[in-house]
């Protein structure tokens, strides 16, 4: 375990393989930590690549540096987050891999600082930036019924729910969203206490609530917030993931991501994978990555 600063964090992460390989940013989302990709990195680490796998804010023992800080969980702050971190590290440029919240982070970085990515692996949303401008629009019921923790964390009710029952929330949330993935207790609870971060109710709710415009961003995220309303185009080489058993952003038949993408773009649909897809199907995520090197 490591630890840096980066912006107005202290950011944890772990680092595998040379220092001197090709660095790869390995980035996980909600509800999930970097135990996510330890299948993943042990293979990449064996052709030589430099895996780094940080806990997002609000997850293990990353922390603000500043105790006035906004625990903000919008967008624009978790790619600001990884720009952060790369800069800290001094990476001028890197190959990014993530799903969920660290998909999105990997997206936006990818979109509006192509020159620091070398190439992206996205899973489930392969355009995984929010449309905030039209996040109220209506979707059909099977689809809102799926949200239904989005619209939980913006009562009361959710936010004392996921401070008391967190675990069981979470626990509960991987056997919907993969629910062809037999994961045993060990594997939940090697990841469980990154729950147990004294941000983590905050920003979860922040993250939802601001996603569909009833609250306030961090003003200093506003001119990411702005580029992102604009929904940037994503010009770096890109191979897609989506899971087929994804209990909460199944896959359509149809591409509606690849008009985002103006480079190299390959879809892959997983078969028996749902939404964690690095942790259950890592050599389905390793290969998109090896694949996406020798391209990029």
């Amino acid at each position: 375990m490591k630890s840096v600063c980066a912006g107005c964090l202290e950011i944890y992460y772990e680092e595998l393989g040379p220092a001197d390989g090709d660095p790869v940013i390995l980035l996980h989302g909600f509800p999930y930590d970097v135990r996510a990709f330890d299948a993943v990195s042990t293979r990449l680490t064996e052709r030589g690549y430099r895996c780094l796998m940080p806990y997002l804010r609000g997850y293990g023992p990353t922390r603000f540096r500043f105790p006035d800080a906004m625990r903000s969980g919008q967008q624009g702050a978790i790619g600001a987050d990884l720009l952060a971190l790369m800069d800290a590290l001094s990476l001028k440029s890197a190959f990014l891999g993530g799903y969920d919240w660290g998909g999105r982070a990997a997206c936006i970085v990818s979109a509006l600082w192509p020159e620091r990515v070398r190439g992206l692996v996205s899973c489930g949303q392969g355009y995984n930036i929010q449309d905030i401008a039209r996040a109220c629009e209506p979707a059909p019921a099977v689809e809102e019924a799926r949200y239904w923790y989005m619209y939980y964390f913006h009562t009361e009710r959710g936010r004392a729910g996921l401070t008391q029952n967190r675990r069981d929330i979470c626990r509960h949330i991987w056997s919907l969203w993969s629910p062809s993935w037999q994961f045993a207790d060990a594997t939940w609870e090697a990841t469980a206490p990154s729950f147990d971060n004294q941000d983590f109710v905050e920003i979860v709710l922040h993250s939802y609530r601001h996603r569909f415009g009833g609250i306030l961003g961090d003003p200093q995220y506003d001119d990411i917030e702005a580029q992102l309303a604009q929904k940037p185009k994503i010009t770096v080489p890109t191979i897609v993931l989506q899971g087929r058993d994804d209990g909460v952003d199944p896959p359509f038949e149809d591409d509606f991501d690849q008009p985002n993408f103006t480079g190299f773009y390959d879809r892959r649909i997983i078969d028996a994978t749902g939404h964690n897809l690095p942790q259950e199907a890592p050599e389905a995520f390793a290969t998109a990555m090896l694949d996406l090197m020798e391209i990029a």
